[in-house]
């Protein structure tokens, strides 16, 4: 039994990677390894022998299950208020080294919302093998399929995501350096405490767009705010409206650099953002309650 929690345990990081990428949630990622494990231990996990590859036996489970699970959720989102956007996943989540690998790239808010433009199977059938270098035999029996049809799955999947990068700034898991990425966000706070219009509206570019989710909670725009004056303004009315009790604090999410949003000291958003060539290209904004639990509350 000793051995099987410890082969579980190495291999959970990846199952959670997984996890987080189909499902775009921490805590639905978590509750899947957790049953995982569940189903793992059922099947005769105490018995090593029982399984010839543990890796791909709990890889293959786990994405299944994730299809399931994304299937129900997309019937749940087709009367979701507003724009859906990912839970984020916050810089000590998780924590170890085996774990921030596994989820170094690919894991932008940007990504995220790219890929729910697939089907759940081709969502896992491209994170499988473009992500997790699985190889076609193991995404034709996560999904069912002859190896052909899994190496077609894949391809229209690829062709799906890149028409939408010609609509967006996104790429697998990075917009800008980080350094560049981290002096720009700076500046914008520094801009937004200013109430500097000016300066806050040099750093978006002319087409950038803003997209808001408060799950129905919260108010936010079931539109696209689009444009470098409107944003501007956008953030400039904020600033009148909260002065010095608004606070803007720049965190790592989704290893990216990222602002948490405070009012009063309680936690208002999460704020993601494209940046390309020192100008921001979109934010996407977090307010649902329920997708903030991870972060901290208060400062």
């Amino acid at each position: 039994m000793h051995n099987t929690v410890d082969e579980f345990e190495r291999l959970r990081p990846r199952l959670f990677a997984i996890g987080y990428r189909m499902l775009s949630s921490v805590q639905e990622a978590e509750d899947l390894v957790q049953d995982a494990w569940l189903r793992w231990y059922e099947h005769g996990g105490q018995s090593q022998s029982n399984v010839r590859n543990i890796e791909a036996w709990l890889v293959t489970m786990t994405t299944r299950m994730a299809i399931d699970r994304l299937r129900a959720a997309r019937v749940r989102r087709e009367s979701y208020p507003g724009f859906w956007l990912p839970e984020p996943l916050p810089e000590n989540s998780p924590a170890t080294p085996q774990e921030v690998s596994e989820l170094a790239d690919d894991v932008s808010v940007a990504f995220l919302v790219l890929l729910d433009r697939l089907s759940p199977d081709a969502r896992a059938a491209f994170l499988l093998r473009e992500v997790f270098d699985a190889d076609f035999e193991q995404v034709a029996e996560v999904l069912g399929k002859s190896e052909a049809a899994a190496r077609q799955v894949v391809h229209r999947a690829r062709r799906e995501l890149e028409k939408g990068r010609e609509t967006s700034s996104a790429t697998y898991g990075h917009t800008a350096r980080h350094e560049e990425q981290q002096q720009v966000l700076r500046s914008f706070a520094e801009a937004l405490s200013r109430g500097d219009f000016t300066a806050l509206q040099a750093l978006f570019h002319e087409k950038a767009e803003l997209l808001s989710d408060g799950g129905g909670i919260v108010p936010s725009f079931g539109q696209v705010i689009l444009g470098a004056h409107r944003l501007a303004a956008f953030y400039f009315a904020w600033h009148r409206k909260y002065g010095s009790a608004m606070r803007v604090e720049l965190a790592r999410l989704n290893h990216q650099w990222a602002l948490l949003r405070y009012i009063d000291g309680r936690l208002e958003s999460a704020q993601s953002f494209e940046v390309e060539d020192g100008r921001i290209h979109r934010v996407h904004v977090q307010r649902n309650p329920h997708k903030l639990t991870q972060l901290p509350e208060r400062i």
